[in-house]
């Protein structure tokens, strides 16, 4: 069922933990009209409970930055990727390649990703991002079987202009609250038997 068709009937899921602290008033006060409007069309909508969400934002940064560590490791000037034209060296080859062909926060994600895997860390950080993407994952089936539709916000706050908060990682980590849970639960798999039924 598309949107454009009724959606008298529709089971509505409304998870508390994405409209708590740092919710921006103008986002969550957008969400509450389209509440209501659903609730005028006919649907049926419930508070609802994604409590492992919370931990989601974590397990993603790390996940990510390993999957970004081990995949891009191949990206070094000479079987993949950008190539330098300074060198003199092999060595040359690869540093410069890496250093010229990626920007700040790819190789910020790589230094984290290679730190989460290596030994002595894989299993504190790595390895239990993966137990908390199970829970994740969980969850949000737990909740797609009870409801059609889960209504969440995708930003904590109103559009940024571009570039305006790139000289900071972490306020621009925080803006991905909303989506990354839904991304740990590897969710649209299929969009049409997940999400609207």
């Amino acid at each position: 069922m598309a949107l454009k068709n009724d959606v008298k009937g529709l089971k509505i899921g409304v998870p508390k933990e994405f409209f708590g602290d740092g919710i921006n008033e103008e986002v969550k006060d957008v969400l509450y009209k389209a509440i209501e409007e659903y609730k005028k069309l006919g649907a049926i909508v419930e508070e609802t409970s994604l409590d492992i969400a919370e931990y989601a934002l974590a397990a993603y940064y790390i996940i990510a930055c390993a999957e970004a560590s081990s995949n891009l490791g191949r990206f070094d000037g000479i079987r993949y990727g950008y190539r330098t034209k300074n060198y003199e060296t092999l060595k040359d080859i690869f540093v410069n390649s890496r250093s010229e062909g990626f920007g700040a926060e790819v190789k910020r994600r790589i230094i984290l990703g290679t730190y989460v895997l290596s030994s002595g860390y894989y299993d504190a950080y790595y390895k239990k991002a993966q137990q908390v993407r199970t829970l994740v994952k969980n969850e949000f089936a737990k909740n797609l079987k009870k409801y059609d539709v889960l209504l969440t916000p995708t930003s904590p706050i109103t559009a940024f202009k571009f570039g305006e908060k790139s000289e900071n990682p972490l306020e621009m980590y925080l803006s991905d609250i909303c989506t990354v849970s839904v991304n740990v639960a590897g969710l649209p798999r299929n969009f049409n038997s997940l999400w609207i039924r």
